[in-house]
């Protein structure tokens, strides 16, 4: 029973997954943020030009 607890206690693959998981997480918030900021600006600058056309058209 002992060698069994020890051998629990020095195993490390679970904690190797749970750190790659948080690493992949980080990256996809890391990722969506982006993405967001970029849409918010794309979204801004299509408007910028939609006015501009529609002002230039009449």
């Amino acid at each position: 029973m002992t060698k069994f607890v020890a051998r629990f206690a020095n195993d490390e693959s679970g904690a190797t997954a749970i750190e790659y998981g948080l690493i992949a997480s980080g990256i996809a918030v890391a990722i969506i943020v982006a993405v967001q900021s970029i849409g918010t600006k794309l979204d801004a600058m299509f408007d910028s030009i939609g006015t501009k056309i529609d002002t230039s058209v009449d």
